[in-house]
């Protein structure tokens, strides 16, 4: 079906093949071939863990609109959004479950699980949420819409209290005093619903998913602008974020935030997370012309995308760049004792093979699922 479908196809495959190195290092030799350690014990894994679980929130957030609020603009696009929380969350909990130093003792957070732990709470919640996504699908198939939308409302309290909860899961961690930030669990609801906006104007920019044309001028429209708020009010968040920490004084926080904003990850954070994730899109997408050309606001958002992506590294990677007590890294040396980190070959090639094995989820969904292959379309 013409060009930029084959083209999305070949990509995934391709990174799927990227991919297998990094899953048979990882099943085969554990952790290995990682630069994450006992000191910088979170890295890209948990970083990307975080922004395809925040992509599941927001999609679900975004299908809300379609399946619970029935906002009659939004109505056909929540199968849409559904789909796309589906084949992102088995991403996230990929990813977080390779970051397990014994990945078969999983089974102990069901079995054996301590609530009082907040991870162990997310872990359950997470969980449910995928089983309860899965029942929105097969009853948005079955067009079952009243059991539907009773489902989708529980679907959507649970997507508000995962994301909120991996706020509160970095923000009560005590010897991290950069993470110690009370706006945490009320900033990961406001990325994620912007990760499932930004992924919406990706699906309608580069598949069918509105057939009138007059109709998709509207819904991008909306989409844009609604996007551009929510950029707004996370770059008020980054700002409050760093200035507080700078103004604050305390020794570990400005050295995070001096990392982020003129250190090894300024570049990151000025030209990828600020320029390309915000201030190129909030530009582009309130030209009146960008809802009469619904692929260059497909484009933008992967643009948001991206730099959320980058957003989240800035949260883990600088953080765990000073040892939790001086001293600590001349005490003990030797391999994955370090606190210069940069994911290893082996961790981009699982994080690669995880977007493509998302990527053709979606493909394949969109092509063979009843639900969605009859209205799919996509632009050339």
């Amino acid at each position: 079906m013409i060009t930029i479908k084959r083209t999305l196809y070949v990509l995934a495959v391709v990174a799927i093949l990227l991919g297998i190195y990094g899953f048979g290092s990882r099943l085969l030799f554990g952790e290995r071939d990682v630069n994450y350690g006992s000191y910088v014990n979170w890295g890209l894994w948990v970083a990307m863990y975080l922004f395809f679980a925040g992509m599941a929130a927001g999609s679900v957030m975004v299908a809300s609109l379609d399946y619970v609020f029935q906002v009659a603009l939004f109505r056909g696009t929540g199968k849409y959004a559904l789909w796309a929380a589906v084949v992102t969350l088995p991403g996230a909990l990929t990813l977080i479950g390779f970051d397990l130093g014994h990945m078969e003792r999983v089974w102990k957070v069901y079995l054996q699980p301590n609530f009082t732990s907040l991870l162990a709470q997310l872990v359950w919640a997470y969980s449910t949420f995928l089983v309860v996504v899965v029942i929105a699908v097969i009853l948005a198939i079955q067009d079952r819409r009243t059991a539907l939308r009773r489902v989708m409302i529980a679907a959507l309290v649970m997507a508000i209290f995962v994301s909120g909860g991996v706020g509160a899961l970095l923000g009560v961690n005590a010897a991290r005093v950069s993470f110690q930030n009370a706006m945490l669990p009320a900033q990961f609801p406001v990325l994620n619903l912007s990760s499932g906006v930004a992924l919406m104007l990706v699906m309608i920019g580069f598949f069918g998913v509105v057939a009138d044309a007059e109709r998709r001028r509207m819904l991008v429209r909306v989409l844009s602008l609604t996007l551009v708020v929510l950029l707004a009010v996370k770059a008020y968040f980054l700002w409050v974020d760093y200035s507080q920490a700078l103004y604050g004084q305390t020794v570990e926080a400005v050295a995070v935030a001096e990392q982020v904003l003129f250190g090894p990850y300024a570049w990151a954070f000025w030209n990828v997370q600020l320029g390309l994730g915000i201030v190129v899109p909030a530009i582009v997408l309130l030209m009146p012309s960008t809802s009469r050309r619904a692929p260059v606001a497909g484009l933008i958002g992967i643009f948001v995308l991206v730099g959320l992506a980058v957003g989240r590294t800035s949260i883990i990677f600088p953080a765990l760049a000073f040892p939790e007590f001086e001293g600590l890294t001349d005490a003990f040396t030797g391999p994955h004792l370090g606190l210069d980190y940069a994911p290893s070959l082996m961790e981009w090639s699982v994080t690669i093979g995880i977007v493509g094995l998302s990527t053709l989820a979606y493909l394949v969904g969109t092509d063979r699922l009843p639900l969605l292959k009859n209205t799919s379309e996509v632009a050339s």
